[in-house]
């Protein structure tokens, strides 16, 4: 009977053993962008990957050498989504099967968006798929809306201040995130590094 409850035991063990190795209840790496662009021009094998929309790497800007991988599409809904009405996002069904298409699962990943939100879901996607170095770069290209706390309470207070006092720079951005930092972007979109399908497969 000993025997048998210590032989459960030691499978039990090498089981979750196992499971931590394949990414299991891990989390992300959280980095600033400065970290990220500092990882660009010192750690081998670093990719800077934008997952925001078409629309927003080609109109608001990207980084230089970061590759597009849209983790969610815009729709033609127009619909009130939380706060304020907007264009609503579906997600991208073929992400994993794009990005495995040119990284491999030991490559460092670097995940940009526009504010943190849509690089923390896919950076814990990407680590549920195997994928070993993922960092999700929490300030985005643009930052968050002004202000912006990571005490929930606070920042609801804070926001209601801010509204109520028409404070100057309320919801605007670029307060934080890649833009603040001065890091190099650009508007020009070299085909190289274009989401896959709507073009050719980017070669690193």
């Amino acid at each position: 009977m000993r025997r048998h409850f210590f032989s459960v035991f030691f499978v039990l063990l090498a089981w979750i053993s196992t499971s931590a190795g394949m990414g299991y209840g891990q989390e992300p790496k959280r980095i600033l962008s400065v970290e990220a662009f500092d990882m660009l021009n010192t750690v081998p094998d670093t990719y800077l990957v934008d997952i925001r929309t078409q629309a927003e790497y080609q109109f608001v800007g990207h980084p230089f050498k970061a590759y597009n991988y849209p983790y969610l599409f815009f729709t033609t809904t127009f619909a009130k989504d939380d706060e304020k009405p907007s264009y609503q996002l579906t997600k991208n069904k073929v992400f994993l099967e794009q990005i495995g298409k040119v990284f491999k699962k030991t490559d460092n990943l670097l995940l940009l968006d526009r504010d943190g939100a849509r690089s923390a879901q896919a950076a814990k996607e990407l680590l549920t798929a195997g994928y070993k170095n993922v960092f999700d770069v929490y300030d985005g290209f643009e930052g968050s809306e002004f202000p912006a706390f990571d005490d929930p309470n606070k920042h609801k207070y804070y926001r209601q201040l801010a509204k109520r006092n028409n404070i100057y720079g309320f919801e605007h951005r670029r307060h934080s995130g890649w833009q603040f930092w001065g890091l190099p972007w650009t508007y020009d979109m070299d085909p190289k590094y274009v989401y896959p399908p709507d073009l050719g497969v980017p070669q690193k």
